[in-house]
C-alpha cells in the first residue's frame, strides 16, 4: 500500500508544533500569541491599547470623555530555518516508514530545535529588556539580588503571582542549597500548553529553570551551508555574556512558532535517488512590544552591547480613536 505523504506530513506537523510548545522551556511564550494576527509569509500584527487614566466626576457634566487609541503594530518575523533529511529506502520499508520517520524527526525537534528557539527567545529578550543589572552572583548574594529585583518589578505595579523568572541552573542550584529559602519556596501546578508541569515558586513568582547554554546575550546561528558552519545549529557568540536570570510578567514576551511546509518525498518520485526525503521548515520568532520591555529585568555575569531589533511599522488602517 503507497504512503500517504500528505497524511503524514500533516500529522508530523501538528506533533512537532505541539512538542515544541510542551518541551521548550519558554513554551508558555506561545500562549500569549492569540492575539496575534498571522496570514502567512514574514508579517505578523500585534493589536496595541492605549487608554486614558481616571478624572474628577462632575454632579453636572458626569465623567470627563476620556479616548481610546487602538492600532496594530506590524512586525517582521526573522527566523526561517530547515532542514531536509535523507533516509535509505533500503533501511526503511512502507511498512515501517511511519515509525522510522516519526523517531529521527521528534529526535531531531528535542535535541536541535526546542534548544534553539529557546536560544534565541532568551538572548533577544535581554537585549530588549528595560533594566539591565550586571550582577556578580555569590551564595552570599544570591537571595538578596534575586529578591530587590524581584519586589522591584512588584512594585512596579506587576502583580508578583504572574512574574516569571527564567533563571540559569547553577544559580537555581544555588538557591535550593540556601539555608534561608526554604520557608519561601512551594511546589505548585504550571500550564504549558497541554501540560501541567511542578514547578518551584518564590513567594508566588514561577522559578523555572534553564541550562547556561541557552541563557547568553547573543548567538550565531550556523546556516548550514557555508565552509564551518555544515552542523548547522546555534553557538554563543564570542562577546556573548551569560545570563543570571531573566523576571518579566508572564503576559510580556510573545512567541509565534510554526512548523511550515512539511513535505515527505517518496523513492518512487525522488530525482534524486531511492531515498526518502523529509523536509522540515521552522517559522519562529519572539516580539516584546515596547510597552512591555520596561517590565522586563534581565541579570547578566558581564555588560554587554545591546543588538535591538529594526524599526517596526504602524499599520493604522484599523485604528480608532474615539471620545
Amino acid at each position: 500500500m503507497p504512503i500517504n505523504t500528505l497524511q503524514y506530513a500533516a500529522l508530523f506537523q501538528t506533533e512537532l508544533d505541539k512538542q515544541a510548545v510542551q518541551t521548550a522551556t519558554s513554551g508558555w511564550m506561545e500562549e500569549n500569541a492569540g492575539d496575534v494576527i498571522y496570514n502567512g509569509g514574514r508579517d505578523i500584527k500585534i493589536p496595541e491599547l492605549t487608554l486614558q487614566g481616571l478624572g474628577d466626576y462632575d454632579r453636572d457634566e458626569g465623567q470627563p470623555i476620556g479616548s481610546v487609541g487602538f492600532a496594530y503594530r506590524t512586525y517582521t518575523m526573522s527566523q526561517d530555518r530547515g532542514r531536509k533529511f535523507r533516509l535509505d529506502e533500503n533501511d526503511i520499508n512502507e511498512t515501517n516508514f511511519g515509525t522510522a520517520a516519526a523517531r529521527v524527526m521528534s529526535e531531531f525537534q528535542r535535541t536541535q530545535v526546542v534548544p534553539e528557539i529557546d536560544a534565541y527567545r532568551y538572548s533577544k529578550i535581554a537585549n530588549l529588556a528595560g533594566t539591565k543589572s550586571v550582577d556578580t552572583i555569590t551564595a552570599a548574594n544570591v537571595m538578596p539580588t534575586l529578591y530587590n529585583q524581584l519586589y522591584a518589578l512588584a512594585n512596579a505595579g506587576v502583580d508578583i503571582n504572574n512574574i516569571i523568572v527564567t533563571i540559569s541552573y547553577p544559580l537555581f542550584a544555588m538557591i535550593n542549597m540556601s539555608g534561608d529559602i526554604n520557608r519561601n519556596i512551594t511546589v505548585s501546578d504550571f500550564q504549558q500548553g497541554s501540560v501541567t508541569l511542578k514547578i518551584r515558586d518564590l513567594d508566588g513568582a514561577k522559578l523555572i529553570p534553564v541550562s547556561s547554554d541557552r541563557l547568553k546575550t547573543a548567538y550565531v546561528f550556523r546556516d548550514g551551508k557555508t565552509s564551518g558552519q555544515e552542523a548547522g545549529g546555534f553557538t554563543p557568540a564570542q562577546d556573548a555574556a551569560s545570563i543570571n536570570w531573566i523576571i518579566y510578567p508572564r503576559s510580556a514576551p510573545i512567541a509565534i512558532s510554526k512548523t511550515d511546509r512539511m513535505k515527505i518525498i517518496t523513492p518512487d518520485v525522488n530525482q534524486d535517488g531511492d531515498f526518502y526525503d523529509l523536509h522540515y521548515h521552522k517559522y519562529h520568532d519572539l516580539i516584546l512590544p515596547y510597552a512591555r520591555r520596561s517590565s522586563v529585568i534581565v541579570s547578566t555575569a558581564a555588560a554587554f552591547t545591546p543588538v535591538l531589533d529594526s524599526a517596526v511599522n504602524v499599520d493604522t488602517t484599523n485604528s480608532t480613536n474615539q471620545p
